[in-house]
């Protein structure tokens, strides 16, 4: 068993790890902390053998907190800021994950530690993908903001609009806007429930309140059908007709 611990300085980010560490058998999660003193201090008494370490923190940086375990642990840094993979790689760090984090890059990385620290061990094989068609009401997704990593419910999703370098998502409380692009959100999203109806849009099919002609309505915002994307949408409404 590898004793491991998360320091992040995000309670979200710790939360996301703890999840994905509650599903791999070999990792023991000994401690969740936004405190790297205290974090270091379990390394420094050896009851540590992997750190899950945040780069950018208030009171000591995951840089200085590699060089004051000095080895004592393996780390695998987790952080927004690729700038500092080199500087993490000169320090000896297993492996460099960058947020929002994957569960398939999280489980490669994880594969990469028991390496090093059970060499003898057999290769755990990855667990199947969940279905993608899962309880909708109950259903999230994270994405990252510009200062956090956030929760959003798909149940409170009305639609997404897709701008040059970012994304909204309009939900039925808030405007989130985020970094990432519209293929892997798409992605993203059961497709029983969401729908691509223009290069610069996603709707949630349950929020349409009407459709006239190649106009959604969603409240008080008109979404465009794209040509492109016309017959499949019609397609699909069609079939709920009654």
């Amino acid at each position: 068993m590898i004793r491991c611990i998360i320091v992040d300085d995000e309670p979200l980010a710790l939360h996301v790890l703890e999840d994905y560490i509650s599903k791999i058998p070999f990792l023991q999660l000994i401690k969740a902390t936004t405190n790297p003193i205290e974090a270091l201090t379990l390394v420094q008494e050896g009851n540590v053998d992997l750190v899950f370490l945040d780069v950018q923190m208030p009171e000591l940086t995951g840089i200085q907190f590699l060089r004051i375990a000095n080895g004592k642990a393996k780390v695998i840094l987790t952080t927004a800021y690729p700038q500092y993979a080199l500087e993490g790689y000169e320090l000896d760090v297993i492996d460099y994950l960058l947020k929002p984090i994957a569960f398939d890059r999280f489980f490669k990385s994880v594969q990469k530690a028991q390496g090093i620290l059970q060499p003898a061990a057999k290769p755990l094989q990855p667990e199947p993908a969940p279905k993608p068609q899962q309880d909708f009401l109950s259903d999230f997704i994270f994405v990252k903001t510009e200062h956090k990593i956030q929760k959003v419910y798909l149940n409170d999703i009305l639609f997404i609009e897709g701008l040059k370098d970012y994304i909204s998502i309009f939900t039925t409380a808030e405007r989130i806007i985020t970094l990432q692009n519209m293929k892997k959100m798409e992605d993203a999203l059961p497709a029983k429930n969401f729908m691509r109806v223009h290069k610069s849009y996603i709707v949630s099919i349950n929020k349409i309140d009407s459709i006239e002609r190649s106009r959604i309505f969603i409240g008080d915002k008109i979404i465009p059908v794209g040509d492109t994307y016309r017959d499949e949408f019609f397609k699909v409404i069609d079939g709920k007709n009654i």
